[in-house]
């Protein structure tokens, strides 16, 4: 067996622990797996064009990237630390946990690419949780990961809600290969008290933050 094609995996910790473009890294990683399993470039080239006809997600990508590097060029961030700055009473926690409670609601509807780490927390959620953190470097750093990791949970617990998930198809699948016959809705309303306990209990950690500065 060869191990060739675990270079994919080597590629993306070593882009991720550089902070390079997450997109750009896993793309990378796609390519040099596919290199280390022996594919020729027309196949790798190939398979990206089976993803793009299958899924259409991958135009996301060409949409994305240059859209966000325009924004941040001509000022994005900047522009969100002083609508942050300018709001009496605004926290870290406070606006972590609006974010939250959006992410839910639009994962729960099915809307999981609306808001994530490349579109939405790196050039706007991320900025206005530092400026709200205030000066200090370990705050304001701590307000870049607990933003990253709001968005992770938000998706995480709130997608699970929307009956076409793969998560529900997928678990839904595994009972019927046990002859459990489970119909999507039985699934997705079992994914509410979870959801709500997660809110809850991040909500609590964003505010308790708050609090214990």
């Amino acid at each position: 067996m060869s191990l060739l094609p675990l270079l994919g995996v080597a590629v993306m910790a070593g882009g991720f622990l550089l902070r390079l473009n997450p997109l750009l890294v896993v793309a990378a990683a796609a390519v040099a797996a596919g290199l280390g399993a022996g594919l020729p470039p027309a196949e790798i080239l190939a398979a990206f064009g089976k993803a793009f006809n299958d899924s259409r997600f991958v135009t996301l990508i060409y949409i994305v990237l240059p859209v966000v590097g325009l924004l941040e060029r001509y000022g994005l961030q900047e522009r969100a630390r002083s609508l942050i700055l300018s709001l009496r009473g605004a926290t870290t926690g406070r606006l972590l946990l609006a974010y939250m409670i959006f992410r839910q609601i639009t994962a729960a509807l099915g809307l999981t690419s609306i808001a994530g780490h490349p579109q939405t927390v790196r050039p706007l959620v991320a900025p206005m949780a530092e400026a709200a953190a205030g000066d200090d470097p370990d705050r304001r750093e701590e307000a870049r990961a607990m933003a990253a990791a709001t968005d992770n949970i938000g998706l995480f617990f709130g997608e699970d809600i929307f009956l076409a998930i793969g998560s529900i198809l997928l678990i839904k699948g595994f009972f019927a290969t046990q002859g459990i016959v489970l119909e999507p809705l039985q699934l997705s309303v079992w994914a509410i008290p979870s959801a709500i306990l997660a809110l809850l209990i991040h909500g609590g950690r964003l505010l308790w933050r708050d609090r214990a500065r």
